[in-house]
C-alpha cells in the first residue's frame, strides 16, 4: 500500500500542525498505555473534523473507553494531562479540549442513565463545563481548553458531538467512529440546536465584551440556523457564507464583518466590542429565533400534509423522477412542494 494511502500514516499526521500532532501522539499513547483493555479508540471532532481549524483553534478530542474510568484509572490520566502541559509546544500543549466517553453511553444520546455508578448527583450539582447548568444527562470526564485536570461535565454529551464524530470524525486510534455511534436523526439534531439557541438568548449573549465574543455570537447563530435548515453540522466559514446568502440581506454586513475576525489576532479580536455591533448582534439573535420559529412551522405543515396523503385512500406513493402518480391523475401529483419561507420578522441559538 502506498504511504499516502496508509491509514496509519494519516493517524500519525492527523492535522497540518506538527506540534499538535506530537501532543496528540502523547495523548493517544499515554491513554492506550494507562487504560489497557479499557481503551477503545481516540478521535478528533470539532473544527479539525468539520472544518475551519487554524493554528489558534481548540483541538477537540474524544477518547472512547469500554466502561467509565475507575478510581484507580483516573489519577494516572490526571497526571498525563498535567504532563502534557509541560511539553515544549507552546500553544498546543494547552490547546486540547475533550472527554473520556464510555462506549455504551456514546452510542446514542439519552437521559438514562443520568449518573455514573456510585456518583449520584443532586439537583444542586452544577456543571463546570456548561456555565453551571444543572444535571441532565450522563457526565463524562472532561478536559476544558487550557485546563490541566479532568472534571465531570456533560459538555461533550450532545447530539452535535455525536453527529460530528460519526460523520466527520478523524480516527487517531481504534475502529471507525461509525461503528461506535448510531446515526443522529435530523429531528434530534434540530431539537438540540433549538434548545441551545434558546439558552443563548436566556444568557443574553454573554460574555460580549470583546470583538472576539461579538463575532463568536454572530458565527454561532449562523451555524445554528444552518443546522436547523439542513439537519447537518457545518463549519463556521460554511455557515456564515450560507447565512450571508440565505438570510435577510440586511444582516449581510454584520455577518461579513464577523467573518473577518480571527482568533489569536489580539490587535483585532482582543479589542473592546463596538457598541453598535453589540446592539446589532443582539438584534440578529432575535431575528434568528423568529427565523427558526418560521422554519419549525413550515416543517410542521409539510409533515402534516405528508401524513394526510399517507392516510388518504390508496395511501401515499412517492413519484419516480419524471413519472406520474396514478392516484393523482397528473405529473408529479403525489409530491408536495412547500412554498419558500421568507426570512424577516416582527422581532428583528447541530
Amino acid at each position: 500500500m502506498p504511504k499516502s494511502q496508509d491509514p496509519r500514516a494519516a493517524a500519525r499526521q492527523p492535522t497540518p500542525y506538527s506540534d499538535l500532532n506530537a501532543v496528540l501522539a502523547c495523548l493517544v499513547e499515554g491513554a492506550q498505555r494507562l487504560l489497557g483493555d479499557n481503551f477503545v479508540g481516540a478521535y478528533l471532532q470539532g473544527s479539525f473534523a468539520v472544518g475551519d481549524a487554524t493554528e489558534f483553534s481548540d483541538c477537540d478530542f474524544i477518547v472512547v473507553t469500554a466502561r467509565d474510568l475507575t478510581p484507580d484509572e483516573l489519577p494516572p490520566l490526571q497526571a498525563l494531562h498535567a504532563a502534557i502541559h509541560e511539553l515544549p509546544y507552546a500553544y498546543w500543549r494547552t490547546g486540547l479540549e475533550g472527554s473520556y466517553v464510555p462506549a455504551p453511553i456514546l452510542r446514542r444520546w439519552a437521559t438514562e442513565p443520568r449518573d455514573p455508578p456510585g456518583e449520584a448527583r443532586g439537583l444542586d450539582w452544577r456543571d463546570p463545563g456548561l456555565s453551571g447548568a444543572p444535571p441532565r444527562a450522563y457526565p463524562f470526564w472532561y478536559l476544558d481548553h487550557g485546563a490541566k485536570a479532568l472534571v465531570r461535565s456533560e459538555h461533550d454529551n450532545s447530539q452535535v458531538v455525536r453527529w460530528s464524530l460519526r460523520e466527520r470524525g478523524v480516527t487517531l486510534a481504534g475502529p471507525p467512529p461509525r461503528e461506535l455511534v448510531a446515526p443522529v436523526p435530523p429531528a434530534a439534531l434540530r431539537a438540540e440546536i433549538r434548545h441551545t439557541l434558546d439558552l443563548a438568548l436566556k444568557l443574553n449573549l454573554e460574555p460580549m465584551g470583546l470583538v472576539a465574543w461579538q463575532a463568536f455570537w454572530v458565527g454561532l447563530f449562523c451555524r445554528m440556523l444552518h443546522t436547523l435548515a439542513t439537519g447537518a453540522v457545518w463549519s463556521k466559514t460554511a455557515s456564515m457564507a450560507w447565512a450571508a446568502g440565505a438570510l435577510d440581506p440586511g444582516w449581510r454586513g454584520l455577518i461579513e464583518r464577523a467573518a473577518t475576525v480571527r482568533k489569536g489576532d489580539a490587535a483585532q479580536a482582543g479589542q473592546p466590542a463596538y457598541p453598535a455591533e453589540v446592539e446589532a448582534t443582539r438584534a440578529f439573535a432575535l431575528y434568528a429565533r423568529d427565523h427558526a420559529d418560521k422554519a419549525d412551522r413550515a416543517r410542521e405543515i409539510l409533515e402534516r400534509k405528508l401524513a394526510e396523503k399517507r392516510s388518504a385512500p390508496g395511501g401515499f406513493r412517492p413519484v419516480r423522477p419524471g413519472g406520474h402518480n396514478g392516484g393523482a391523475g397528473r405529473p408529479g401529483g403525489g409530491q408536495f412542494t412547500p412554498r419558500p419561507v421568507r426570512p424577516g420578522s416582527r422581532r428583528g441559538r447541530g
